[in-house]
């Protein structure tokens, strides 16, 4: 079976996807779980996404596409109004759904469903709240990202705007990696981003969690 990484490995060069996170909304401060729940961004949120989208809009994007949950349109409007780019809205590129989980906080998440959430994050496949399992997520998001991505001139660079487990999934099906180490990539913060590079062998990472403008590699690891 060919992965999304090795079918992406030798078709032109160069092309770059920076996977960004919406800004802050009430239910983050709170810690309740938001899966596809539409809940608008916070003024700070605002902020967030009018900052990062400053610095991104200097990488000179080609292409944005972005979740049709308000949170992330909103963040995403940003972008857009600096760049001129079109924003292409897609619901495959929604937050997990988890079900009963949705609307609770951590505290009662644990709780509530401790059995479970523990069995999450020991990596096994769980339906969190009874939604979907995460390679469902990158079933979903994955394909969407790359036929992006497959669009992008040589050197291109894609937006997409999404949600920090949607991206997580994605990042590791393009990747290539197991979906047991999904977790070990880590939670992105409120408007920060990933940057994926197109290599040789297909996309690899090159920033993760990221707020500031991505750094060249100079050293033998390049």
């Amino acid at each position: 079976m060919t992965s999304f990484s090795e079918a992406s490995a030798g078709k032109g060069r160069g092309r770059r996807i920076i996977l960004w996170r919406h800004g802050q909304t009430s239910w983050n401060v709170e810690r309740r779980f938001q899966g596809s729940t539409d809940v608008e961004l916070t003024e700070t949120g605002l902020a967030q996404a009018r900052r990062a989208a400053r610095l991104l809009a200097s990488l000179k994007p080609d292409a944005m596409v972005a979740s049709d949950l308000r949170r992330a349109a909103a963040t995403a409007a940003e972008l857009a109004m600096l760049t001129g780019l079109d924003v292409t809205s897609d619901e495959a590129l929604r937050e997990t759904y988890a079900g009963a989980w949705q609307g609770l906080t951590h505290e009662e998440i644990i709780a509530r469903y401790g059995e479970e959430y523990t069995a999450w994050k020991r990596g096994e496949p769980v339906r969190r709240g009874g939604g979907e399992l995460e390679t469902e997520v990158a079933d979903r998001a994955a394909p969407v990202v790359l036929r992006h991505a497959e669009k992008l001139p040589d050197n291109g660079t894609l937006v997409v705007v999404s949600h920090g487990g949607t991206i997580r999934t994605t990042i590791g099906r393009l990747l290539g990696l197991d979906p047991h180490h999904w977790e070990s990539l880590g939670g992105l913060s409120n408007c920060c981003w990933s940057v994926l590079g197109e290599g040789a062998r297909g996309w690899r990472l090159l920033e993760h969690n990221a707020g500031t403008l991505p750094e060249p590699v100079l050293g033998d690891d390049d």
